[in-house]
């Protein structure tokens, strides 16, 4: 039987403890959690990396499949959940490896803990449902709470400092880009001018000038009014965009030959940058055809896995609600 216990670097050692699934059941539930284990493939003895651990939801069904002799890298930002992932995982003794960090630094974080040519990475890029469910992290319209919507607490700008103080252009080419919401210049203006009158600094002050913005006849269609914009400020507060682009490189790298790469996205900016990185990676020689022989020597370095994006089925959207965004890529490194 495999050893169980926990190493955590920068973040304390875990104590002993039992009942991790029912734990697990009562913190989070992972979001296509068969689909990720089936494309991810662990096996006794892998070396795998949750580049996204969470509430470790993922992690724990996956320790699972790797025992005996396996072993698994937690990388998370969020002071929180590595608190919780700790309670989680706190039977696995010397399997576990956690530490604080983005998944942006992948590249440079797993070959620091041991973990470079691992067999398969995971990342999945939602909010934990803990963390939405926390008013006073500021990510959710549905609590009153201050404005923050940081993953890791001790990054500077937050929420607050992107409506108060960024520029009414600026606002709205965020609101735009990041929600793709249609009303985002208004939006915008409207911030703008309620900010003048005092700092903008609750979630539900922001909800009630969105909602204004937005003419009544649209707010009747869709969604909640205020979800785009949300999604959009807290992208820019974490620069999720610009993290995802360059964990993607780092975790190619990290990756041994056969490894294998499972990214769970929640919106389709996300979405689009992790099917274009690995449509480019995919693909050989684009010489011209015209050419009598290949002069670019390049060649694939992923093999796509899924060749149609894999959703939650109807059972676990019942189950769990917010798996109804969740969409699954998947690829091999060839080469």
């Amino acid at each position: 039987m495999a050893r169980k216990s926990t190493r955590v670097t920068e973040n304390g050692a875990l104590s002993a403890g039992k009942n991790c699934e029912t734990k697990m059941a009562n913190e989070h539930i992972p979001v296509l959690l068969k689909e990720s284990l089936f494309y991810l493939d662990p096996k006794p003895g892998n070396r795998i990396i949750d580049a996204t651990l969470g509430r470790a939801g993922h992690a724990l069904a996956i320790i699972e499949k790797i025992l005996p002799d396996g072993k698994l890298l937690g990388i998370d930002k969020d002071n929180s959940s590595l608190m919780r992932a700790r309670a989680i995982l706190e039977d696995y003794k010397d399997d576990v490896h956690l530490v604080k960090g983005d998944f942006k630094d992948i590249g440079r974080l797993a070959p620091k803990a041991g973990f470079d040519e691992v067999d398969g990475i995971l990342m999945d890029l939602g909010l934990s449902s803990p963390q939405l469910d926390e008013a006073e992290r500021g990510f959710s319209y549905r609590f009153d709470a201050p404005i923050d919507m940081r993953m890791d607490k001790d990054q500077g700008l937050s929420a607050f400092e992107v409506i108060n103080e960024y520029s009414k252009e600026d606002l709205a080419k965020v609101i735009k880009e990041y929600g793709e919401e249609r009303w985002a210049s208004r939006i915008a203006d409207f911030i703008v001018r309620a900010r003048e009158r005092s700092p903008i600094r609750s979630t539900f002050e922001l909800v009630e000038i969105i909602k204004a913005a937005i003419p009544a006849s649209a707010r009747r269609r869709g969604g909640h009014p205020a979800k785009q914009t949300f999604q959009a400020i807290r992208i820019e507060v974490n620069r999720e965009l610009e993290s995802l682009a360059v964990a993607l490189k780092g975790a190619v790298k990290s990756l041994a030959r056969g490894g294998r790469l499972v990214v769970i996205s929640y919106h389709s900016l996300e979405d689009r940058m992790v099917k274009e990185f690995f449509n480019e990676l995919s693909l050989g020689c684009d010489c011209p055809k015209s050419l009598p022989a290949c002069v670019c020597n390049k060649r694939p370095v992923l093999k796509i896995l899924t060749k149609k994006l894999i959703v939650a089925g109807e059972e676990e959207i019942l189950k769990n609600p917010r798996s109804k965004s969740a969409k699954l890529r998947a690829a091999e490194k060839i080469s």
